[in-house]
């Protein structure tokens, strides 16, 4: 479908939708996305604040924390201003444009996320195989380098799918289903042929979901083979439970992943407000849940943020 110029018809606006079935229950929606939001910055900017603050932290482990409590950050901002006008002020259009640039940022936050996960694996598999060469081979250099390399890949990988989408004609209406801008989502409602997006996505779910999955499982398949060595009973457990917190990280992002591919391949009828809620599992949940975990199992992490609170009221 065409404009009068003859260049693609693409609305000026798309419209936003909230929780469906959920009308009725809008303002209390709007509070759990406030206090979900809330959470997840007060609970990373700290982290940031400790790991900057506290030179006990400044260490590989740590660092990765910090790429990943900025990544959260990223998450949360990039989808805050929608979500909020959605819920809060019942705005439910967003500029066409304005819409690619969140989809972009959304999807490149989510993928550094994976990448930020399988460098943290890395990082516990020198911890405990090679203890020795640990300080030699994560130097912050190779810190640096390893966090920028995730940067350009998730950029270079991603920054075609706004301009794949912009060619594209939407004559199927300016509806989505989310309060947020999702690839998938716009191929619902553009039309021609969009088999170049699926096929680009399908690669980049792959190359990126993909090859980091397979290589965070061979890394604990070495760790585990490498603890099970260990003669000692008190030492193995000690090993593994300092994997537990990114153990932990990894199922929380990964199981929402796994599960909407799941309800997407299986159960195709599956009711509209089921996929939505996945979907909000999937980006509002690790953010949140991430600082937590870590702010619980990490001991460095609790002697400092009791340090903060006993400043704080001393």
């Amino acid at each position: 479908m065409l404009g009068l110029n003859g260049t693609p018809f693409q609305p000026a606006t798309l419209q936003l939708t909230g929780i469906p079935g959920m009308q009725t229950g809008q303002a209390w929606v709007a509070l759990v996305f406030c206090i979900l939001y809330l959470i997840s910055i007060i609970g990373n900017l700290t982290i940031l604040a400790l790991v900057i603050r506290e030179p006990s932290l400044h260490q590989p482990m740590y660092y990765f924390l910090s790429m990943l409590s900025l990544n959260d950050l990223g998450v949360s901002f990039s989808t805050l201003p929608t979500v909020l006008a959605t819920f809060c002020f019942n705005y439910r259009h967003v500029d066409f444009d304005a819409c690619l640039v969140q989809m972009f940022f959304i999807h490149t936050f989510s993928f550094m996320e994976s990448g930020i996960l399988l460098a943290m694996s890395f990082d516990r598999f020198v911890a405990i195989c090679d203890p020795l060469r640990y300080a030699t081979v994560l130097t912050n250099n190779r810190i640096l380098a390893m966090g920028l390399g995730i940067l350009a890949k998730s950029f270079t990988t991603l920054f075609p799918f706004p301009f794949l989408v912009k060619r594209l004609p939407f004559c199927k209406g300016n509806v989505l289903h989310h309060s947020y801008c999702l690839h998938p989502d716009l191929m619902k409602v553009a039309c021609g042929d969009i088999h170049v997006n699926n096929i680009y996505g399908l690669f980049v779910v792959l190359f990126t979901y993909g090859i980091d999955s397979t290589f965070i499982l061979l890394s604990y398949t070495l760790i585990l083979r490498a603890v099970l060595a260990i003669a000692s009973r008190e030492q193995r457990f000690k090993a593994l439970n300092t994997c537990m917190s990114h153990i932990c990280a990894v199922l929380v992002f990964y199981v929402p992943i796994i599960t909407v591919s799941m309800i997407h391949r299986f159960w195709k009828s599956a009711p509209l407000v089921v996929h939505v809620m996945m979907s909000n599992v999937y980006l509002f949940i690790p953010p949140m849940l991430n600082p937590i975990i870590y702010s619980v199992k990490t001991k460095e992490i609790r002697r400092g943020i009791r340090q903060i609170f006993c400043k704080s009221w001393g």
